[in-house]
């Protein structure tokens, strides 16, 4: 048996501040992120850090319980203080990963491909083909990934209709920038996931039959990234639900 005044392993003690490590930077990093102290995408980058760390982690934990249990050289507790936290880390940006799968790579989604409402007073990001480099490429992706996004038509006229999707966009929270009852023009920023990206909601409404009834369509694109985890698309389709359902 190992003497009690012996240090643990070198494997061990690595295990355990990789473990500590990775858990810390994963909660820092992001956190710092949220409330602006660090860039959205350093936070991110914090993240892919924390997961590197986990797995070299997880990988020596394994050889240093091995050799642990076989060789009965001690520090299986030690390990376990880095392993079980490296796996938790690991475990969660998996699971993540595997999401990223199912998404197009894409951060713009509307309900009008051949027509996208424009923002007027928030800015399209500079890079917006990034990852599709063309707009019909974008298109292309979109439609395949988003068919069910699509115009809606309200029974109001366009101030009643703009005013409804006002109050609705700050009941979830969302930062109005800009809002033209008249015009049919709604701008507002959301924020997604704990490091709080914001994305950038822009609202065309357009009178139809002499403005007894309103065409409506939404734009949601993300500032930073290519893809989104469908983000975006859960946004618009979620709210023009909800603004259909407000009709008389």
């Amino acid at each position: 048996m190992m003497d009690q005044t012996q240090r643990p392993p070198l494997l061990a003690r690595i295990t355990k501040w990789l473990g500590l490590a990775a858990l810390a930077i994963a909660l820092i990093g992001p956190t710092l992120a949220r409330y602006d102290i660090v860039s959205k995408i350093a936070g991110f980058s914090a993240l892919l850090g924390a997961g590197a760390l986990s797995l070299i982690g997880i990988l020596t934990g394994m050889v240093a319980l091995t050799i642990a249990w076989s060789k009965r050289t001690g520090g299986s507790k030690e390990t376990l203080v880095g392993l079980i936290p490296a796996i938790l880390v690991f475990g969660f940006l998996g699971i993540g990963a595997a999401s990223a799968g199912k998404y197009p790579a894409i951060h713009d989604a509307t309900t009008d491909l051949a027509d996208p409402p424009e923002f007027t007073t928030l800015q399209l990001r500079k890079d917006n083909l990034a990852g599709v480099d063309t707009v019909a490429n974008w298109r292309a992706i979109h439609a395949e990934a988003y068919p069910d996004l699509a115009t809606i038509i309200m029974d109001e006229p366009v101030p009643a209709v703009v005013a409804k999707a006002e109050k609705l966009a700050k009941d979830r929270g969302w930062t109005v920038a800009a809002v033209e009852p008249a015009a049919g023009h709604l701008e507002a920023t959301a924020d997604v996931s704990w490091i709080r990206f914001h994305d950038d909601v822009v609202l065309r409404v357009r009178p139809l039959d002499g403005d007894a009834r309103s065409e409506v369509d939404m734009r949601s694109v993300s500032r930073v990234g290519v893809g989104d985890l469908g983000e975006n698309a859960k946004r618009v389709r979620a709210f023009m639900a909800d603004l259909k359902s407000l009709q008389p």
